[in-house]
């Protein structure tokens, strides 16, 4: 299973476009910083599922601010970044992974893209800005891949 994460978009709609076009993921997930812009690849790309958190830039909104959900058998932690106050460090949204047992946390909120695994496993990752970053994650039966990829 292929995954594209996306965060921070700030309207900065055509890199993703692209990248969606150039990778053809089964799943886009956006973390934030404009819902508007994940609404708007759903409008795009109806049969592709698009999973998305608000940030701290989208004002009043019914979506949850933070999401668990299972994909290929793997559990991903997902949120926007600003509620675990990762621009003072991510030692918060690591202690939330850990304890609802996640496989993958992805956050964004910092526009500085990250992508590592922990010696317990668990995959980290901030895709950074959409406009020049974005994440790659591919779901396989021998595991877990990751990857910041620049936005095309």
């Amino acid at each position: 299973m292929k995954i594209l994460v996306f965060s921070d978009s700030h309207r900065s709609r055509s890199g993703m476009y692209r990248a969606v076009d150039q990778q053809q993921p089964d799943q886009i997930i956006h973390l934030g910083d404009l819902v508007e812009d994940a609404e708007e690849l759903s409008w795009a790309y109806p049969k592709l599922p698009v999973c998305m958190v608000p940030g701290n830039c989208d004002g009043w909104t019914t979506l949850p601010p933070k999401k668990q959900i299972t994909l290929a058998g793997k559990s991903i932690l997902l949120s926007h970044g600003h509620l675990w106050g990762v621009k003072s460090g991510y030692d918060a949204a690591i202690a939330d992974a850990r304890a609802v047992r996640a496989d993958i946390l992805l956050f964004g909120h910092t526009h500085q893209s990250l992508c590592r695994q922990l010696e317990d496993g668990l995959w980290v990752m901030n895709p950074g800005a959409s406009r020049s970053t974005y994440g790659l994650i591919q779901l396989e039966e021998d595991g877990v891949r990751c990857a910041v990829l620049p936005t095309p």
